[in-house]
């Protein structure tokens, strides 16, 4: 349970770094936290429904995965202007795959406790 918050503390971190250093636009910031939001206020219902948390999708996990790798390649073209030219157009494939295959899983995440409440009636 601790890796998935460190994932979440990371990943807050970094956007809020790379957003007060103009590295990357507040909406993207705020995109990204909103999906972690929509999934904090299920896991209430999954809780007074009995249930724990829900096992990890693919999705999910490679959303992750792009965000970890994006984020850090954000910054790295900051600090190392002489490799932008490769670097950013890495950095901002990673973020925008990321940040999709997060929101879908976070629908699917959001599909399961739906699933899971309707057929608990």
């Amino acid at each position: 349970m601790l890796d998935p918050a460190a994932d979440r503390l990371f990943i807050l971190a970094a956007l809020v770094g790379l957003t007060v250093n103009g590295n990357i636009p507040a909406w993207l910031a705020i995109v990204i936290v909103l999906r972690d939001l929509m999934l904090l206020a299920v896991y209430p219902v999954l809780a007074t429904h009995g249930h724990g948390p829900l096992p990890v999708h693919f999705l999910g996990k490679a959303g992750t995965f792009a965000l970890l790798y994006a984020l850090p390649l954000l910054l790295m073209a900051d600090i190392w202007p002489q490799a932008e030219w490769l670097v950013l157009p890495l950095a901002w494939g990673f973020t925008y795959w990321g940040v999709g295959m997060y929101w879908v899983s976070g629908f699917i995440y959001v599909k399961q406790v739906r699933d899971l409440v309707t057929s608990a009636k």
